[in-house]
This record gives C-alpha cells, structure tokens and sequence, in this order.
C-alpha cells in the first residue's frame, strides 16, 4: 500500500486512481505473490526490461492479471526471448502496480525506476524519448486481450502515442502496453532511477505522519500551492483522455483567493487569482488535506476539500529536449503557457 500512496504523489493527479493499485496489492498478498524490486545498477549488461503500463483516459479504471500478462508475453514471443524485468512507463497510483503486477505474476522482477518521474498523458512523453530509443516494437490489448496487436516499427514516437490512443479509444477508452525495450545497460541511465523505493518511502511516512502535507513538501522539495474548496467541475472523456478543470475557493490563507487547474488525464498547469503557479513537467497534485494522499483528477468532486502540492520535475524533463516534449504536448492540448521552473514563481 505505501507503494501506492507513494507513487501517486508524483502522478499528478493521474496515473491511474490508488483504489485499483490497493487491488492489485491485495490480490498479490492473498495469492501468496512477493515482489522482488531490483535495483537499476545490478541488472545485466545484455539482459532486456520492458516497460508496462496501460494507456487511455484515467475515467476508465478495469483491469485483468491474466490478459495484461499476455499482453506482455506477446512481446517477448515477438522478440524471442525472456525479460529479465519489468520497468513502471510511470509513477501513478495504479498504473505503477500494474507493472508490478505483471512482474511478480510472471515470476521476474521489477526494476527501481520509471519511465518519466511522474505520470504523464501521452505514450511518447518519456524520458526515453529524449535519449532516441524507440517505442516499438510495441505490444497492445484491450482490457480483456481478446485483441492484441503488435506493433514493430513506427515513423516516431508521436506516431506510437496515435496508434496505442486510437487503439485505446476503440476498446473502451483503454488498453495495455508492453513497450520500450531497454537493455542492461540502457536501464542504468536512461530511466529516473530509484523512484519506486523513494516511493515506498513517502508511502510509510503518510501512514504515520502527524502533519502529512508537510512530510510530502519535505521529501520533495516541494510547495504548498493552494488550499480551498472545490467550487466547480467539468469533466468529459474523449478520445483516450479524461479532460478535466477544476476550481477551488480558499480556505485558511487563501480566503480571499482562487484558484483553477486543467488536466488532461494529468493536472498540466494550474493559475492562482489568474496567475501561473505551476505548469508541467513540474508536479501538480491534488491530495486529501488530513491524509496527504492523491485524490486523482477524475475523482474530484464538487465541495471537495483539497490541498495542490507543487513538486519540481525531474531534471531530465528540464533539459532543452525534454521541455521540447511537454511543450508541444501543452500546445496540443490548448494551454500556451511558457514553462517556468515552479521554485521561480513565487511560493
């Protein structure tokens, strides 16, 4: 469970609602199942670890072992061989333990790292993908995997992150993912290395924290951005995504301010009193103001008291490239702003 609480304050109020990583947990425990976490520098030089996640609007929230791990056996019979791990594509509270999931099901284990240090809303958007290494080949299923496709070479990664979408749109806003094939010696520097340990870690100070927003801040570095009330929502799934926007009335020292931030799937950029506090790839996360923990974006509603923490993004993601990324993402998705580190804006 710290594994999901943990890795769910970097999701940005995606990846995935908590509730189904505290079912995989619990389906693990009482099968008996122990993950083995491995850490980056001891996996071999020529072995392979392939990434594993689901991919579609957050709103839509199934999820089966069997089919996503044959989903992700699919891939290996395509590349004629055993994985000798399995990688998160990202940190969430139910789309890191569904590559845990697969792992510890198929007998391997899971590598200390992700894919990108946060959650993110589009297949492309990695830190892999600043350092040239391909999506494909690229297995996917729909929820129940009576369909896969395999994928083996795309023009761009752009193009992988239409294909995996459309896939997900026509199964019912979601599908699996067996993607980026790493080598050894990839996994050691390419990845954001030690995020699920520093997860673990944030989970079991949640569990006994008398001031959890505060522990969070502190092993994040992190800023309190807001604390109010929700006074509006709008939600609408489409094409893969869960768009939502968000209003908040202060409470506390915000009493006299507002505050507003949109998602699609993640929180992307958030304004108070129509000033710009945070946009991504900084960390934008709603939680619960008593337990510190996420509540995801989809699962907001109306006269729901919250706390928005801000989290500084990896440094990878800070890199020219990286900002390259989420700014044609941010684009795409209809918000203009120009990124800001969050320590720069004022706290």
């Amino acid at each position: 469970m710290c594994l999901v609480d943990g890795a769910a304050i970097f999701s940005a109020g995606g990846g995935g609602d908590p509730e189904s990583g505290y079912t995989i947990v619990n389906g693990l425990t009482e099968s008996g199942y122990e993950v083995e976490l491995v850490d980056p520098s001891k996996v071999p030089q020529d072995a392979i670890v392939v990434n594993f996640a689901c991919v579609g609007a957050t709103a839509a929230g199934a999820y089966h072992s069997k089919a996503a791990a044959k989903t992700f056996q699919t891939l290996e019979e395509y590349l004629g061989r055993k994985a000798y791990a399995v990688i998160p594509i990202e940190l969430g509270g139910a789309n890191t333990l569904v590559a845990v999931d697969v792992a510890t099901r198929l007998g391997i284990p899971v590598v200390d790292a992700d894919g990108a240090g946060r959650a993110v809303p589009e297949v492309h958007l990695k830190v892999y993908t600043i350092d040239d290494i391909p999506i494909a080949p690229m297995a996917i299923a729909d929820i129940h995997a009576r369909n896969v496709v395999l994928v083996e070479e795309t023009l761009d990664s752009r193009s992988a992150e239409r294909i995996a979408r459309a896939l997900a749109t026509e199964w019912g806003q979601i599908a699996y993912t067996a993607r980026r094939v790493l080598t050894g010696k990839c996994v050691k520097t390419s990845p954001i290395l030690y995020t699920l340990s520093q997860s673990i870690r944030i989970g079991m100070l949640l569990e006994k924290a008398v001031d959890p927003v505060r522990v969070v801040l502190n092993e994040t570095n992190g800023f309190r951005l807001f604390e109010g009330v929700v006074d509006k929502i709008e939600r609408e799934t489409k094409a893969g995504f869960t768009w939502t926007n968000i209003a908040l009335k202060g409470n506390r020292e915000n009493k006299r301010s507002k505050f507003e931030c949109k998602a699609k799937n993640e929180v992307l950029v958030a304004y108070k009193d129509d000033k710009l506090v945070a946009v991504a790839p900084d960390i934008i996360t709603p939680v619960h103001p008593e337990t510190g923990k996420c509540i995801t974006a989809e699962k907001i509603k109306k006269a729901d008291k919250l706390v928005i923490l801000g989290i500084p993004a990896p440094e990878k993601w800070r890199t020219t490239r990286g900002l390259e990324l989420w700014r044609d993402t941010l684009q795409r998705s209809g918000m203009q702003e120009t990124y800001v580190p969050i320590e720069r804006l004022g706290h």
